[in-house]
């Protein structure tokens, strides 16, 4: 994989009345020193256009490293969630994350940072997202936005959002598989003590998780076992339904009610993670393809580039360590 010159810094954006548990996810990831992964990695300050010491939720009080100069000169920046979804975004901050799109950063918002970037006009003529408490307030104070509801988080390239609170967790990890690879993200992930990758279209929220154990609610949990151990096979819904010792109607039901996704959603979902491995592992197109259970080589370029965003052929040839 190439080395990415990261010389632009990632900026996590402060302000008073900070988020708290946002802000720390962004600097966790990206402000921690791993000393593990050499000089290519990400350099990170905190910047604010307001006079400090700012005070963030839970009494703790935030002194940023610099104001609109390090906005101006990054490469990524992080806005934390909003002090208020009915706190009114100062023009200043507006006109400084427009100027820095403008000149090639990225804008990644958290939670409800999604206020600020919407206030900012970066999320007109793109997908967006927030967590599911703030939807009804984002889309009535932007309703010419297109929400994405009951997802974990959207990737538009240059503009990215994440829903609640921990989903943050997972667009940050996901811009580091794109920066990186899978290996680093993966890396961070268990210094995080949590899982490498959840997809972004995985639901906000579910009634329960699968059960690890016996009992009322698990009939799901060998089913999965079994279909992640096969996915070459052929699962249609009737044979998961039967796999299941359910009717098809009632494996829907309990894949919602579980999962917060249809069946045909988490297959695809679980293939698409396999391939992606794979392909990391420089494993050739085809071979995936048929290990993965697409079926044919223009169903899976079709399906992945839909998940990924890129096809196969070009994620293999960014991300493989052994091209």
């Amino acid at each position: 994989m190439p080395e990415i010159d990261f010389n632009d810094r990632v900026v996590v954006l402060a302000y008073d009345g900070l988020c708290t548990f946002e802000f720390g996810c962004a600097i966790e990831v990206f402000a921690l020193p791993r000393p593990e992964f050499g000089a290519a990695w990400y350099c990170c300050a905190v910047a604010s256009l307001e006079p400090g010491p700012l005070r963030a939720q839970g009494g703790i009080r935030v002194l940023a490293d610099g104001g609109a100069e390090l906005l101006q000169a990054a490469g990524t920046i992080i806005v934390p969630g909003w002090r208020g979804v009915e706190e009114p975004v100062p023009p200043a901050l507006c006109d400084a994350l427009r100027e820095a799109h403008q000149n090639g950063a990225r804008i990644l918002s958290l939670c409800s940072g999604a206020f600020v970037l919407a206030a900012a006009g970066l999320l007109e003529g793109r997908r967006a997202t927030t967590h599911w408490r703030y939807f009804p307030a984002l889309a009535e104070q932007h309703p010419g936005l297109t929400l994405v509801p009951d997802v974990l988080y959207v990737d538009e390239g240059s503009v990215l959002t994440a829903a609640g609170s921990a989903a943050g967790l997972d667009l940050c990890l996901h811009l580091i598989r794109r920066d990186f690879g899978a290996a680093k993200a993966n890396a961070v992930a268990r210094r995080l003590v949590i899982p490498p990758q959840r997809q972004g279209g995985q639901a906000q929220f579910v009634e329960r998780p699968v059960p690890p154990a016996r009992g009322a609610g698990s009939l799901l949990a060998p089913l999965l076992d079994r279909v992640r151990g096969s996915l070459a096979e052929d699962w249609d819904i009737a044979r998961m339904a039967s796999a299941a010792a359910l009717s098809p109607r009632g494996l829907h039901r309990h894949f919602r009610a579980t999962l917060g996704q249809s069946p045909g959603a988490w297959l695809l979902a679980e293939r698409v993670a396999q391939a992606r491995t794979l392909l990391e592992a420089g494993r050739p197109v085809q071979q995936v393809t048929d290990d993965c259970g697409f079926g044919s080589a223009l169903a899976m370029r079709q399906q992945f580039k839909a998940a990924v965003g890129v096809t196969p052929s070009a994620y293999r040839a960014r991300f493989s360590v052994s091209p």
